[in-house]
C-alpha cells in the first residue's frame, strides 16, 4: 500500500472507477445478449426495444472511453443486421 496521501487517493480513486467501468461493461453486454436472445426467440416487438436499449448502451460506452467507437459502430451494425434479417 502506498504511503503518500495523494498515492493513497490515486489508488482508491483507480479503484472506484475499475469497478464502475466493469459495471458499465457488463451492463452493455447484458443487454447485447438480451437482444440476441430475442432475435434467435424471433421476437420482432421485444427486439426492436432491445435493439433501442443495447445501441444506447454502447454508444454510451464508447461516449465514456470504454470501448473504442469503432468498435461500438461495429457492434450495433451488426445488431442492426440481425434485427433487419427477422423483421424482412
Amino acid at each position: 500500500m502506498a504511503n503518500i496521501k495523494s498515492a493513497i487517493k490515486r489508488a482508491k480513486t483507480n479503484e472506484k472507477r475499475r469497478a464502475h467501468n466493469a459495471a458499465m461493461k457488463s451492463a452493455m453486454r447484458t443487454a447485447i445478449k438480451k437482444f440476441e436472445a430475442l432475435v434467435e426467440a424471433k421476437d420482432v416487438e421485444k427486439a426492436q426495444e432491445a435493439f433501442v436499449l443495447a445501441s444506447k448502451k454502447l454508444d454510451k460506452a464508447a461516449s465514456k472511453g470504454l470501448i473504442h467507437k469503432n468498435v461500438a459502430s461495429r457492434q450495433k451494425s451488426r445488431l442492426a443486421k440481425k434485427l433487419n434479417s427477422i423483421t424482412a
